[in-house]
C-alpha cells in the first residue's frame, strides 16, 4: 500500500521552496509569479515523490514500513544491566519492530570497550548501519567511514521541529567541521539538567555539626573539605573508623576508567576551577576570553588551583587514594557499610545506593542528602551544553541501501531518536502495560513493576523494566525537553535539580574552530602526546606522589616537550581563520 502523509508533504514542500527562494542567488525577488511557478512546480514535485513512499512517516507520525525491513545498529551494553534475550522476544526491540515494522539488527560490546571494538568495525569496512553512544566523532571523520549527517537533516521532521523550538543551531554549531558539516546526530537538551552530584550522609553531617543545606548555595571545595574534617573527627569519635581512615572513598575513577583520566570526580571538580580535566579532558584546551584565544588549560593557574585543592583532600586524610585504582564496586560497598560518609552518584544510580543502605545500614539508621556542587572560582554547575552523545550513521548505510533507502532509513531513526512516542517508549515502555499517565501529566510505573534506571524503587518481587526489557537505557533516551527529562524524577532528585539551578549559573559556550582533514591528524597526534602526559602528572600530584610546590614547573615544562603549546598556536590560526 502506498501513502502519502500531509504533514509530511507540508513539511517536504517548505523545506524544498525555502532552499528555491532562499538559497539559490537567480531566484526572483520581486514577487512575480514566475517565482510562484516554481514554488508550486517544486510541490508538485514532492507531492508526486511522496506518492511513491512505501512507509508512513512525519511529525508526530509513527514510523511505519509497508515491507519488514532491517537495520544493523550498535550497542553499548552496561554490565549492571546487561541486554537479555527478552529485550528482543518480549521487550524494548519487539515493541519497535511491532511499531515500525523495523527489525534492528543488535550489534551489542561491552560499555567498557565499546568505543574500541566499533572503531575497528568502522575502521574494517564491518560498520553498523546505525551507530548510537557517541560522545566524539573526530577520529571517523576524516576516513569517510560516516555521513555528514547536516546534508541530510532535513529529511528528519522531529530533529527539525526541535532545533526551530529550542533555538539549537548555535549549539548546533560548535560540532561542525572545517567542511561546515556535522557528523553526529547529537541528543538535543531544551536546558542543561546537572546529573552526577554527591550523595552525602546527612545524619554523619550533621551530628558533625555541619547543616549542608545550609551552605550548600556558595559553599566551596574549601568549604566541603572543612566539613569533611569535622565529619571524620566525629566518626573516629565514635569508633565508627580510625584516624588512617578516609571518609570519602568515590567511584568512576578507578580502575574501570581505562583512559587513565581520572573520570567523574576530577571531571566535576576541574569544572568548578574553569578547566577541562577527567572525563571531561579532551584536548585540554580552554577559551580565555578576555585575549579571544584558547590556551592549554593543565599549564594554567587555575588548574593548578583545582590540582592543589584535590591534593588537599587526599593529603589531609579525606579522600582515599585508592579512589583512582579501585573498582566501583569496592568504592559502593564502603559507602553501603558506613566506612565513608560521601559518594558520587547520578540519577540513574541514585535507587540502587538507597537499596544498598537499607540492606546494609538498615532502613531508618541513616539520612542521605543530595548536595549541589561546590564551587571552586567561578560559580557555573559542571553542565552547560545543550548537545548529548548522539548518532552516526555509516557511509556503508548509503552505500548499500541507496539514497532512497537510506533517506527511509533516516526517517526512522528520526522517529526512534527524536520523537516524543519513541522517547516515551523507550524509557518508560508501553503505557497501558508498564505505566500509566495521569490527567496532569504524571507518568507512574503500574505495580508490580519497579526500574533503577528511572530511580524508581519497588519490592524485591517487582520486576524491572531496565533489566528484563531493556527501557530506561543508556543508548536511546538522552536529550528532550524539559519535561521529558525530569518525567521520572523522584522528590529528592527533582529537589535537587531545583536548587542546582537556582544556585549555579550555566556557563557561556566558547566559540568554535574547525581544523580540516590534515590538522585534524596533527592535532590528534599532539593531543594525545599532551594529554597523557597531563594524566600522568595529575593523578601523581593529587595521590602525593609528586608535589605541586616544588615540580610544577616540572610539569609545564613536560606539557611543553608534549607539544601543548603547538597544539594551542595551530588551534589558534584555525580559530582566527573561521572568525
Amino acid at each position: 500500500m502506498k501513502r502519502r502523509l500531509l504533514s509530511t508533504l507540508l513539511a517536504s514542500a517548505m523545506v524544498v521552496g525555502c532552499m528555491t527562494a532562499c538559497g539559490n542567488e537567480a531566484a526572483n525577488t520581486d514577487g512575480s509569479s514566475e517565482a510562484a511557478k516554481d514554488s508550486s512546480s517544486n510541490d508538485t514535485v514532492v507531492e508526486e515523490k511522496e506518492d511513491e513512499l512505501d512507509y508512513d512517516y512525519g511529525l508526530n507520525v509513527t514510523f511505519h514500513s509497508d515491507e519488514p525491513v532491517e537495520y544493523s545498529i550498535f550497542f553499548s551494553d552496561a554490565s549492571w544491566y546487561a541486554m537479555k534475550d527478552t529485550w528482543q522476544t518480549e521487550g524494548l526491540f519487539k515493541d519497535i519492530q511491532d511499531r515500525t515494522n523495523v527489525k534492528l539488527n543488535v550489534i551489542s560490546y561491552d560499555s567498557g570497550d565499546y568505543n574500541q571494538k566499533i572503531q575497528l568495525e568502522i575502521n574494517s569496512g564491518k560498520s553498523a548501519y546505525i551507530i548510537p553512544k557517541v560522545y566524539d566523532e573526530s577520529a571517523y571523520v576524516d576516513g569517510g567511514a560516516v555521513v555528514a549527517v547536516s546534508d541530510y537533516v532535513k529529511y528528519m521532521p522531529h530533529y527539525q521541529d526541535f532545533v526551530e523550538k529550542y533555538n539549537m543551531q548555535a549549539d548546533l554549531d560548535t560540532i561542525v567541521k572545517a567542511d561546515g558539516k556535522y557528523y553526529r546526530l547529537p541528543g538535543m537538551l531544551e536546558a542543561p539538567v546537572q546529573d552526577y552530584t554527591f550523595l552525602i550522609r546527612k545524619d554523619l553531617f550533621d551530628a558533625a555539626g555541619v547543616d549542608v543545606a545550609a551552605i550548600e548555595k556558595d559553599w566551596t571545595y574549601e568549604d566541603l573539605y572543612d566539613a569533611l574534617v569535622k565529619v571524620k573527627a566525629h566518626m573516629v569519635s565514635k569508633g565508627i573508623i580510625t584516624e588512617k581512615d578516609y571518609v570519602w572513598s568515590d567511584l568512576w575513577c578507578g580502575s574501570e576508567i581505562t583512559d587513565g583520566s581520572g573520570g567523574n570526580l576530577l571531571k566535576l571538580m576541574g569544572k568548578a576551577y574553569g578547566v577541562n580535566a577527567g572525563w571531561a579532558i579532551g584536548n585540554g584546551m580552554i577559551y580565555d576570553r578576555d585575549a579571544d584565544e584558547f590556551v592549554f588549560g593543565p599549564t594554567t593557574d587555575k588548574f593548578k588551583d583545582y590540582l592543589t585543592m584535590a591534593s588537599k583532600f587526599v593529603e589531609g586524610g579525606i579522600l582515599d587514594p585508592e579512589t583512582f585504582t579501585q573498582d566501583n564496586q569496592t568504592a559502593c560497598n564502603k559507602f553501603y557499610r558506613g566506612e565513608t560518609a560521601l559518594l558520587s552518584v547520578n540519577r540513574s544510580q541514585y535507587t540502587s545506593w538507597i537499596q544498598n543502605l537499607d540492606e546494609q545500614l538498615g532502613a531508618g539508621n541513616y539520612e542521605t542528602y543530595l548536595a549541589v556542587m561546590p564551587k571552586g572560582n567561578n560559580n557555573y554547575g559542571p553542565e552547560s551544553s545543550r548537545l548529548e552523545n548522539g548518532v552516526m550513521i555509516a557511509q556503508k548505510a548509503l552505500d548499500e541501501l541507496g539514497e532512497e533507502g537510506f533517506i527511509k532509513m533516516l526517517r526512522f531513526v528520526d522517529w526512534m531518536f527524536y520523537s516524543h512516542e519513541a522517547y516515551d517508549l523507550t524509557k518508560w515502555g508501553v503505557e497501558g502495560k508498564h505505566y500509566t499517565v495521569a490527567a496532569d501529566g504524571t507518568k507512574s510505573l503500574m505495580d508490580g513493576y519497579k526500574c533503577g534506571g528511572l530511580g524508581i524503587a519497588g519490592e524485591e518481587s517487582d520486576v524491572d523494566i531496565r533489566l528484563e526489557w531493556g527501557y530506561a537505557g543508556g543508548n536511546y533516551w538522552y536529550g528532550g525537553t524539559m519535561a521529558e527529562m525530569t518525567d521520572n524524577f523522584i522528590p529528592p532528585i527533582m529537589d535537587f535539580c531545583n536548587r542546582m539551578n537556582e544556585y549555579r549559573d550555566v556557563a557561556p559556550l566558547d566559540p568554535t574552530y574547525a581544523p580540516d582533514e590534515f590538522e585534524n591528524e596533527e592535532l590528534n597526534i599532539m593531543k594525545t602526546s599532551a594529554v597523557d602526559t597531563v594524566n600522568q602528572w595529575s593523578l601523581q600530584f593529587i595521590t602525593g606522589q609528586k608535589d605541586i610546590d616544588t615540580q610544577w614547573n616540572d610539569f609545564v615544562d613536560a606539557c611543553k616537550a608534549a607539544r601543548s603549546e603547538d597544539m594551542a598556536k595551530k588551534i589558534n590560526e584555525i580559530y582566527k581563520r573561521g572568525k
